[in-house]
């Protein structure tokens, strides 16, 4: 089932999408029983927005072979490297990745993106892991490499309002679709131009590793999503281009790049 979250006349809705490419809307959430309103709308007539908003994205840095080495920053690590990016960062496909003032490095990342179920994760096992998982989508950890570099630690570099893209949309059964989250090929593009290839199955912490660990850190709660790292092929994006993520099963989610205007939400002087 494709889980989407879409802005309409009616207002912001989740619905799902036929095969047919219509929208039929849903009740409330889309965590449990799943209640149809009766309303369909054509895509032509909706706007797709992220999937899900998230409490928190927990992202994995370093958890393909190939970026570790293409980084040049050390071996890959022993367990789990853990970093968030905030709420505020994520947008949904269509949107613009927005580059701050001056910056002139920031890179995309394609990730696959597990998003947390309504049970949640808490202190669960390897094995327990799974049953925490919702379904899947695209996810791009947009980054600014020289604050990255900079800064000694990735919060500013990874945090930037739109530096998040997710979607376009919840693939809740791929198995259904005869496909491993485990094992799907991800790639992500630049006008055009290939970039970014490789495949789930190089991760080097799996899925069920990451949830359990992460669970062992903080409660993963219904909507969150864990970002999976991100495979060789990483660079920089700038204002005017376009950048495809794409995953087996999951879509392309795209988006394009404008430079940020500081706009402030102060206002005029009192």
């Amino acid at each position: 089932m494709r889980i989407v979250r879409f802005a309409s006349p009616q207002g912001m809705s989740f619905g799902v999408l036929d095969g047919d490419g219509q929208v039929a809307q849903i009740e409330g959430h889309p965590f449990g029983q799943i209640s149809f309103t009766g309303a369909r709308f054509a895509q032509a007539d909706i706007r797709l927005l992220s999937p899900i908003l998230p409490s928190k994205v927990v992202c994995v840095g370093k958890n393909y072979a190939d970026h570790v080495a293409e980084m040049n920053t050390g071996d890959a690590p022993k367990e789990p490297l853990l970093f968030l990016k905030p709420s505020t960062s994520v947008i949904g496909p269509g949107d613009a990745i927005r580059i701050p003032p001056g910056s002139t490095n920031v890179h995309h990342e394609v990730e696959l993106a597990v998003v947390i179920g309504a049970r949640g994760a808490r202190n669960v096992s390897p094995e327990q892991a799974m049953a925490s998982v919702f379904g899947y989508t695209i996810g791009n950890d947009v980054t600014e490499r020289d604050m990255q570099k900079s800064d000694g630690q990735w919060t500013r570099a990874k945090g930037f309002d739109s530096f998040c893209p997710i979607g376009p949309w919840i693939e809740t059964d791929l198995p259904a679709l005869g496909m491993d989250p485990a094992d799907l090929a991800i790639s992500c593009s630049v006008d055009g131009e290939q970039r970014q290839s490789g495949r789930t199955s190089q991760l080097i912490f799996g899925l069920s590793t990451l949830i359990s660990y992460i669970s062992q850190v903080m409660t993963l709660l219904p909507g969150d999503i864990v970002l999976t790292g991100t495979p060789a092929g990483v660079g920089p994006i700038r204002p005017g281009q376009s950048v495809e993520c794409t995953i087996d099963g999951l879509g392309t989610l795209t988006n394009t790049v404008v430079a940020a205007d500081a706009v402030s939400t102060a206002g005029g002087a009192r």
